[in-house]
């Protein structure tokens, strides 16, 4: 802590501008830490409000709306690099899908507060068709009220901030190697959470190729397709029984039981 303290000081909004452009870009670095100690910096007059809310602000905007013109382009491309950059499990594509169809373009005033969705939530607007200007005004707000939560939870708590800050000045050079070691534990968990996923859907698997020659040699095959109601009419297969994952409990018995089936999850 001591030594964000100082190094926040010594370059201010620089700091806070890169570290956040960062995190909003998947780059797996938590912006917490950082909010905290800014904020208690605003209160013993080491840095201005607004120009912490301004700094941050613009750094979310800028790559907020990158990814929402790459996912606007892209689509499911775009979430799943996210995936991977963040080193969340492919099934974030799915859960954020999920929320993302039933609240619309409200779901980003809170979703910087939702680990997993704070960087999908953009690329997903771009995906379902959203106009730039209404995205900008749902997502500046959920910026502002994301940034704001946290510079303001550092400014009432800086006393506790500066106890944590005199533990580690007197902890020296271990506190940062601490803080390393913490950051690079985290970081191989969430990559073994991932492998973990990764290796229980690992399942027969067809190409589209594949398919194609099945079916058109005459085999019985019934395809489903289980993306999620995120998908745009315009990319939906025609002729095949459409089936959402998270319909399936109620719809399974539509599915032939006489044939081989092959799910469309990409």
């Amino acid at each position: 802590m001591g030594e964000t303290i100082q190094f926040v000081v010594r370059h201010g909004y620089l700091v806070i501008f890169f570290w956040l452009l960062a995190e909003q870009a998947a780059v797996p670095i938590p912006s917490l830490p950082l909010l905290l100690v800014s904020g208690a910096l605003v209160r013993t007059g080491q840095l201005k409000l607004s120009s912490v809310l301004g700094y941050a602000f613009v750094a979310c905007a800028i790559a907020d709306t990158v990814w929402f013109h790459l996912g606007k382009r892209y689509s499911g491309q775009a979430l799943q690099f996210i995936c991977k950059m963040s080193i969340e499990p492919d099934s974030c594509v799915r859960r954020t899908e999920n929320l993302f169809v039933r609240y619309g373009l409200r779901s980003l005033l809170l979703s910087k507060f939702i680990p997993g969705f704070n960087v999908v939530a953009a690329p997903l607007a771009g995906g379902s068709g959203a106009g730039l200007g209404r995205f900008l005004l749902f997502d500046s707000l959920g910026v502002l009220i994301w940034i704001s939560t946290y510079v303001f939870a550092g400014y009432l708590l800086s006393d506790q901030v500066e106890i944590a800050a005199g533990y580690a000045v007197r902890l020296g050079s271990g506190f940062f190697v601490i803080a390393v070691c913490a950051l690079a534990v985290w970081i191989a968990w969430k990559v073994v959470q991932r492998r973990r996923f990764v290796k229980s859907v690992n399942v027969e698997r067809i190409s589209g190729e594949e398919l194609h020659a099945m079916l058109n040699a005459g085999s019985e095959v019934t395809v489903v397709d289980i993306r999620s109601n995120f998908v745009r009419e315009a990319d939906l297969i025609p002729g095949v029984l459409r089936i959402p994952a998270e319909d399936l409990p109620e719809r399974h018995q539509e599915i032939p039981r006489d044939r081989e089936i092959v799910l469309f999850c990409t």
